[in-house]
């Protein structure tokens, strides 16, 4: 897989790809909310011939770049871009042709980081700047999630209190992976999944850890995750 990026602003990286391997395998709708230069959705789609993707970005030099690295990769016939914004409403989204009630997963890497650390440039400052309100992000991805659809975010985990108050008013079967950079230490992302029509209770699972006690090296599942050759386990 190749990717066109930005040479300056916001550059997707690990978490993008994350989100994209966590993608359940038997899915045949996905919807990439925020979807950047599309990342995460080339991830999902490289890793399934029968999923068909959606992406959506408000920013029309990252969607055309996402327009440009879907085609890259010959993929222009299983997916394509929507110039829209994730918060806008039902009518709106609609309008521009994103369908409610529809997609089999709906995945987003929502903007991080708070008010006070917004970045010099304008495009990494769109692309991480927040205010900590994912509510609208999750009512848009919940929306467009058909009955039995998941939602899944990767987000900081300092937000993980806001993502459950959201995903528990809308969804059940919430399951929430804490990822540490290394053996022991704190959690510094969290994906959490959720199900429409679910009352399954939540699950909190073991963290994923990036690399070792030790160097630059990744650990597994993540060197296999980033090869393309494994999907993100859920422990089901």
């Amino acid at each position: 897989m190749s990717i066109i990026q930005p040479e300056k602003g916001f550059r997707a990286g690990l978490d993008s790809v994350l989100l994209g391997a966590s993608v359940p395998e038997g899915t045949h709708r996905l919807l990439d909310l925020g979807a950047g230069v599309g990342v995460a959705a080339l991830c999902a789609l490289a890793h399934s011939d029968a999923l068909s993707a959606t992406l959506v970005e408000n920013n029309g030099d990252m969607a055309a770049l996402a327009t440009e690295n879907i085609a890259a990769n010959g993929l222009s016939d299983r997916a394509g871009v929507l110039e829209i914004n994730a918060t806008a409403t039902g009518a709106e989204r609609r309008a521009l042709g994103l369908a409610t009630d529809s997609f089999d997963v709906v995945i987003a890497n929502p903007p991080f980081f708070e008010a006070g650390t917004q970045a010099p440039d304008p495009g990494r400052a769109a692309a991480r700047h927040t205010d900590g309100e994912v509510g609208g992000w999750i009512r848009t991805a919940v929306s467009c999630a058909h009955a039995k659809g998941e939602v899944i975010f990767v987000h900081l985990a300092q937000v993980l209190p806001q993502l459950l108050a959201a995903f528990d008013a809308r969804m059940g079967a919430i399951n929430v992976l804490p990822i540490a950079s290394r053996p022991g230490q704190p959690a510094s992302r969290v994906l959490v999944r959720g199900r429409k029509g679910s009352r399954a209770p939540m699950r909190l699972l073991p963290p994923l850890v990036v690399h070792g006690e030790s160097g630059n090296g990744f650990a597994e599942p993540v060197r296999s995750i980033l090869r393309g050759e494994a999907r993100l386990d859920w422990h089901e």
